[in-house]
C-alpha cells in the first residue's frame, strides 16, 4: 500500500520541552522524592509510561486541587504541559511541594493575557472543550470574570452585559474552523468584542496540512491518544473539511485491515504528543500492507 506521511508530525516544541524537563528532574539526585505529574504531563500513554520508567508518578483525574491531596508534603510535583490555576500552585506551596513547571509556553501566553485582561476589566470568553485540563486552569486565572463556552449554539445562547470591555480568547488545541464560527457567532452579536485567537501554530499547521494531503489520499490515519485533544481535532477536520474517512490509532495494534479494503493511498499524521517511534511503525505496517487480501499484514 502507498503511504503518504504528513508532516509535520512529531512532538511540538511544548511537549519537547516538558518531557526534557521532567526527564532532567528525575534524573537530578537533588530532586525531592517521590515525584508526582498532577495530571498526565501529555495526553499520550506511551510518553506517559517512559516518565513511569523514570520513577515519575501521574496521578490522573479531573480536578488538580484534589489530586494534590495524595502528594506527600516534601516531594516533588511537576505541573502538566497543559497548566493549572494559581490556586493549584498555591496550595502546592502551602503543602511544602517542591514545584516544577512544564506548562507549554503557548499556554502560558493564554493565562498571562486573561490576567492582563481581567486586571483591566474585561469580560472574557474562553473558547474551550470542558473537561480539559487547559481550559481549567485558565479559567482559575480569572475566575469570575471568565465564561466558557464551547459550541456555535452556546455562543448564541450566552447573555453578556454590554456595559463592559468584552474579550475572547480560546485553548490552543482546536478546530481552527470550530473556533472560528464560534468566535464569529459571538462577534455577531457583540461586535465590540476583542478577539485573541490562541489556538497554537503548531496545532494550526498540522491541521491544515492534514486536510490538504487528504485531497489526495483514500483515508487518513491519526496516529495519538483518545485523550489527546489536538489528535482528536486531526480526525474531526479530515472527516469535516476534507470529506474523507479517518481514524484514531494509539499504536499499530488498533489498526483495523478492514478500514483499507479498497484504498490504494493512505495518508498518515500525528498528535503533537504522539512518540515519533509508534509513528513509525505505523507507517511501516501500512507500507506493507496488501488490501486486497485478507489477513492484514503480508
Amino acid at each position: 500500500m502507498e503511504v503518504v506521511p504528513i508532516s509535520p508530525r512529531g512532538y511540538c516544541y511544548g511537549v519537547v520541552d516538558a518531557l526534557q524537563l521532567a526527564t532532567a528532574v528525575a534524573r537530578d539526585p537533588a530532586t525531592p522524592r517521590p515525584i508526582f505529574v498532577l495530571g498526565l504531563l501529555v495526553h499520550n500513554h506511551h510518553a506517559v509510561a517512559q516518565l513511569e520508567s523514570l520513577g515519575i508518578r501521574s496521578l490522573d483525574g479531573p480536578d488538580r486541587l484534589t489530586l494534590l491531596e495524595q502528594v506527600p508534603p516534601g516531594s516533588t510535583v511537576i505541573f502538566t504541559a497543559h497548566g493549572v490555576s494559581p490556586a493549584v500552585k498555591a496550595a502546592a506551596r502551602a503543602r511544602g511541594l517542591h514545584c516544577v513547571d512544564a506548562t507549554c509556553p503557548d499556554v502560558t501566553r493564554t493565562h498571562d493575557l486573561v490576567r492582563d485582561l481581567a486586571a483591566r476589566g474585561y469580560l472574557i470568553v474562553y473558547v474551550g472543550k470542558r473537561g480539559h485540563p487547559e481550559p481549567e486552569g485558565v479559567l482559575g486565572e480569572a475566575p469570575d470574570r471568565v465564561v466558557l463556552v464551547e459550541t456555535p449554539d452556546e455562543a448564541e445562547r450566552i447573555e453578556l452585559p454590554r456595559d463592559v470591555p468584552l474579550a475572547v480568547t480560546t485553548q490552543t488545541t482546536l478546530s481552527q474552523w470550530d473556533t472560528q464560527e464560534v468566535i464569529d457567532r459571538i462577534k455577531a452579536r457583540y461586535p465590540r468584542a476583542e478577539v485573541y485567537n490562541e489556538i497554537c501554530l503548531a496545532t494550526q499547521l498540522r491541521q491544515q496540512a492534514a486536510v490538504q494531503a487528504a485531497a489526495s489520499v483514500d483515508l487518513v490515519i491519526v496516529v495519538g491518544d483518545r485523550r489527546s485533544n489536538n489528535s482528536g481535532r486531526l480526525v474531526q477536520v479530515v472527516r469535516e473539511r476534507a470529506g474523507k474517512p479517518a481514524y484514531l490509532v494509539e499504536d499499530v495494534r488498533q489498526i483495523r485491515p478492514e478500514w483499507l479494503r479498497g484504498a490504494r493511498r493512505v495518508g498518515v499524521t500525528a498528535g503533537s504528543s504522539t512518540p515519533s517511534p509508534i509513528t513509525r511503525e505505523v507507517i511501516r505496517w501500512l507500507e506493507a500492507f496488501e488490501p486486497d487480501r485478507d489477513g492484514g499484514l503480508q
